[in-house]
Order: C-alpha cells, then structure tokens, then sequence
C-alpha cells in the first residue's frame, strides 16, 4: 500500500499544540496592550511637566490651563491639573483603562499614587 497524507491522529495532535499555544499567547497579548496604555499615560504625563515648566519659564508660575500648548494621546483623557503652594498635581485616566489612574507633582503636595516629585506612576 502507497497511502501518502496524514492520519487522523497526527492532525488532531497538530491542533491540539496550536489550541495550547493560542490559549498562552491571547492573555499576554492583552497584557501587552494594557502596557502600552498605561506606558502612552506616563508620556503625556511628562510632556505635561515640559509643558508646565516652559509655562513657568514665561510667566513665574504655573497654570491649570495650557489651552492648545499641551495635547495627549489619543485615548487618554485631558489631565486634571491642581495647582498647589509650590507647584502642582495631575491625575490622568485612559478611556480603554478608566480603572487605572496615573498621577505626577512637582513640588512637595503629592497626589496618589505618585511619591516621588517628576516621575509619573500609575496604579
């Protein structure tokens, strides 16, 4: 007998590994977006701080307002700027992530979940 192809058991143990590698790589892959959400939050909140600055640069002190001067990324919300005593406080949430909130400050009025001044965190 000259039978060329595959058997039946060959083609069920072929789905069988690709059924297992789907079920690994689906969850990562939306693990990887849900970064990628919260790494474009920290970005915008930086551009924030450079944004802040040159607006103290002009004018010796900082606003809650920079009109057109400052835009995010598409999916992120306008931040909420406080300003405080001696500087300010953001908070900033995702349309797509609305649980995770990201916060910065500059000066000594910090805002959870940031604790140290210039740097973005996220919860």
């Amino acid at each position: 007998m000259n039978r060329k192809g595959f058997t039946l058991i060959e083609l069920l143990i072929v789905v069988v590994i690709i059924g297992v590698l789907a079920a690994i790589a689906i969850p990562k892959f939306s693990n990887t977006k849900a970064k990628a959400y919260i790494a474009s939050m920290k970005s915008d909140l930086r551009n924030l701080v450079t944004a802040e600055e040159a607006y103290f640069a002009d004018s010796l002190a900082y606003t809650s307002d920079l009109g057109t001067d400052y835009g995010v990324t598409s999916g992120n919300t306008i931040p909420t700027i406080t300003l405080t005593g001696d500087g300010w406080t953001a908070t900033m949430t995702n349309a797509l992530l609305p649980s995770n909130v990201c916060a910065i400050f500059i000066g000594t009025t910090a805002v959870a979940p940031a604790t140290n001044e210039g740097e973005p965190t996220c919860q």
